[in-house]
């Protein structure tokens, strides 16, 4: 077995660290947003480009992910965890694509202008409406609980196969090479 079947290839690991590091500071931005209401303006302007960011590379990502041989799960997964990680993966990929459309959305829906930087402004996707408006930040903020909770799982489950099975779950993804052997 080569070393790239053991691994994903080198785009998908260098995506996926990438879109890890994204998704943990629009999460801590989200957060610090709801906290202080001092930094909320300075802390939107982060969140909105880096929201549209993600959707993206998430779109990248996953055509990226179907054009490229994936290396097989641990011998040591049994067929429940193997539909567990496929499943939760797919609901990742999801909540990555569907949680900025919400976003954007949602700001669409309130009239807000949507800046990337400096004059670049996205157009509004959805029509004004204050009840559309409510029911898109209700929405965006449960789908946010729902991709934290997800991604602790996700981390979670790797952090298992890697301490406790000992598997080699982690050297599929990690951003180095790893030997055959």
């Amino acid at each position: 077995m080569t070393a790239d079947r053991q691994q994903f290839t080198v785009s998908m690991r260098v995506l996926h660290w990438l879109m890890a590091a994204l998704v943990l500071t629009m999460l801590g931005i989200g957060v610090a947003m709801v906290a202080s209401l001092a930094d909320y303006h300075a802390l939107v302007s982060l969140h909105r480009p880096l929201g549209i960011v993600i959707l993206l590379l998430v779109v990248i990502r996953y055509v990226n992910r179907r054009f490229s041989a994936l290396p097989p799960f641990p011998a040591t997964m049994s067929s429940r965890e193997r539909f567990a990680a496929s499943a939760s993966e797919l609901l990742l990929y999801t909540l990555l694509f569907v949680q900025p459309l919400v976003g954007w959305g949602m700001l669409s829906a309130a009239r807000y202008p949507i800046v990337l930087y400096g004059w670049l402004h996205l157009f509004p996707i959805l029509p004004h409406s204050a009840m559309l408006y409510a029911v898109l930040r209700k929405t965006h903020t449960v789908l946010a609980y729902l991709l934290f909770l997800t991604f602790i799982a996700h981390f979670g489950a790797v952090l298992f196969h890697t301490l406790i099975v000992r598997d080699g779950m982690f050297d599929r993804m990690v951003p180095w090479r790893v030997r055959a052997g």
